[in-house]
Formats: C-alpha cells, sequence, structure tokens
C-alpha cells in the first residue's frame, strides 16, 4: 500500500494533533482526510504553515489544560449521593455504573463529564462511600466521592449535596 504524508488541520483521535505531519494510506488521505479539509498535502509550501498551526495548536492545549484544573477543582468539592436499591439480606437489585457517576456529576455540577473519563473497575453493588478517579486530562486527573445508600435511608448520614 502506498502512503503519502499530509499536515493536519485539527486534532484527529488516534492520529494525532494539528500541524502534525502523519504518514497515511493514500485512500484514507485521499477520500476522507482531504475532502473533508481535515488535512492537506504535505508539500514544501504547506510545511512553511506548519508554524502557524503550532502555534494555534500550544494555544488550544493550554487552555484545555487550564479547563481541566478548574474541573478538577470543582469535582473534589463536590459530594454526591446516589440510591441502591437493596433486597432481603442486604443483596443489591442492579448496580451503580459509571453512566449513573457522569450522569449525577453533570446535573449538580453543570460540568460535561463523559462515562468513559470515570475509572471505576467494577459497577458498585454495596453500600458505602467511593471515591471514584476522574480523567480530566491525560495530565489531570482529579477524584470525586460517592455515596451509595438505600432509599429508606439505611447507611446514610446526612444528605450532602
Amino acid at each position: 500500500m502506498a502512503t503519502v504524508e499530509v499536515i493536519l488541520k485539527q486534532k484527529i483521535e488516534g492520529l494525532g494533533a494539528e500541524a502534525d505531519v502523519v504518514k497515511v494510506k493514500r485512500g484514507f488521505a485521499r477520500n476522507f482526510l482531504l475532502p473533508q479539509d481535515r488535512a492537506y498535502e504535505a508539500t514544501k509550501a504547506n510545511l512553511r504553515h506548519v508554524k502557524r498551526l503550532q502555534e494555534v495548536r500550544a494555544k488550544r492545549e493550554a487552555d484545555e489544560m487550564a479547563e481541566a484544573e478548574n474541573a478538577a477543582g470543582k469535582l473534589k468539592k463536590l459530594r454526591l449521593s446516589i440510591e441502591l436499591s437493596l433486597g432481603q439480606g442486604g443483596k443489591a437489585f442492579g448496580s451503580v455504573t459509571t453512566a449513573d457517576i457522569a450522569a449525577l456529576i453533570n446535573e449538580k455540577s453543570k460540568l460535561n463529564i463523559d462515562r468513559h473519563q470515570l475509572v471505576l473497575e467494577a459497577p458498585i453493588k454495596t453500600l458505602g462511600s467511593y471515591d471514584i478517579p476522574v480523567k480530566l486530562h491525560p495530565s489531570v486527573e482529579a477524584s470525586v466521592t460517592v455515596r451509595v445508600v438505600s432509599p429508606d435511608g439505611e447507611g446514610a448520614g446526612s444528605d450532602e449535596d
């Protein structure tokens, strides 16, 4: 397969960020990157514009970092409480998943947290208090405290929202 070099105009997951010169298969460049204006060919004339794209990239990365640090500060202060129904003998009906926690965070804090940013090894199936790590940026990680309580108030203290 023949490959060509292209200069990315924007961040593309799994390929690179703007101003990166990457080698891709000719068909991918011709049928996807170039028609959708996500990259342009790495000619001598176009390579001169890489410096400006690198400045745009540095500004975007600085903005993302500042936004992630701001969100981390908000998440550390946040105390969430979610209900989990229990049957006889303390057996849980269902579980608390990353989707449930992400929806609760987005509702209470107005942050836009995706469920994939939450690091939870397995769904929560017991009552208690949990510190859930949140990957906001490759270099910024925060944690949010989630209390899992039963609907009738067992295992709960005061509700701290």
